[in-house]
């Protein structure tokens, strides 16, 4: 069943059109990266998928439905903005936040602190969220965020401000909801935390939806002959080796684009005959974030 249905939809603000025609539609169970560089229109087309703002024209389902005060306790959603109250306590906020998503207060006291233990936050749970670090806040802000085990979840940059061990937990319990039945959309600019977690993606640049489709299809239609390269030598002649047509330097780490028609094998002999010596060689697919250099670098549209 799609739980998700957008079709065509359209909101200008005066003369500045944000989203364009946008048109999705999301499974169940499924981890949907909504992507796109800042101000292509990815938080625009989510408030209006939480109804917050209403599109100009076209059509958002839910569940099958126009959205209604019944769906507000089905879907759980973290906003770019974070919306915490500063002066309250982690734990009373946490619960006050699950009762409002219709969560008896005994059970909703219960299951925050439960959430608190899992993200090693407990002991702050009588502190105000003033007190407590950004990366703390933007943990409670996703507990918050699931506490009562929406269907839907929505959200928006959802790795801004942590670090990279929390950044990695909390991909690993996005996974495990999504293992449970949940629906996620994802919001994110980083391609590389994308291309790891969604199954499906739509690509939106400047308010159009420029490239859309499971996240595997995608990849198979751009693939290309793809090498990661580490290497130790002088890296700016690889650019000029034969049947080289492009390459991204990261200082001793390449990532190589082969002409159509090179074999791998032929590159590999010509860095060995050239002097350079090879520490890893391997032939790979077109990474996410080089399509989405492909698509909205070069102004492309679907």
């Amino acid at each position: 069943m799609a739980v998700v249905e957008v079709n065509n939809i359209r909101k200008s603000y005066d003369d500045f059109v944000a989203v364009d025609g946008v048109s999705f539609s999301i499974e169940e169970g499924t981890m949907f990266g909504l992507l796109g560089p800042n101000g292509a229109g990815k938080t625009t087309t989510m408030r209006m998928l939480m109804n917050i703002i209403v599109p100009d024209s076209g059509e958002i389902l839910l569940f099958g439905e126009h959205f209604s005060e019944t769906h507000k306790n089905l879907v759980g959603y973290l906003p770019e903005e974070r919306g915490l109250y500063p002066r309250m306590k982690l734990l009373d906020q946490l619960q006050f936040m699950a009762e409002l998503k219709g969560m008896p207060a005994t059970r909703a006291r219960q299951e925050a602190a439960d959430w608190l233990k899992r993200f090693d936050l407990y002991e702050f749970a009588d502190k105000k969220i003033q007190e407590l670090s950004k990366g703390m806040q933007q943990k409670a802000q996703f507990i918050g965020t699931i506490l009562h085990r929406p269907r839907l979840v929505i959200m928006d940059e959802p790795f801004s401000g942590l670090d990279p061990i929390n950044a990695k937990f909390l991909k690993d319990i996005l996974l495990e909801l999504k293992n449970q039945g949940m629906t996620i959309i994802l919001s994110t600019h980083l391609m590389d935390q994308a291309e790891k977690l969604c199954e499906q993606i739509c690509l939106v640049n400047k308010g159009k939806a420029v490239l859309k489709g499971k996240l595997s299809e995608i990849k198979q239609r751009f693939s290309r002959n793809m090498v990661l390269l580490e290497y130790e030598g002088e890296g700016s002649r690889i650019a000029h080796l034969p049947g080289v047509e492009q390459v991204n330097d990261y200082g001793n780490y390449m990532e190589v684009r082969l002409a159509e028609g090179c074999k791998p094998q032929q590159f590999l002999r010509a860095l060995v005959e050239d002097g350079i010596e090879v520490r890893r060689f391997e032939t790979t697919e077109t990474p996410l974030e080089e399509i989405f250099i492909q698509i909205v670098g070069g102004g492309h549209h679907e």
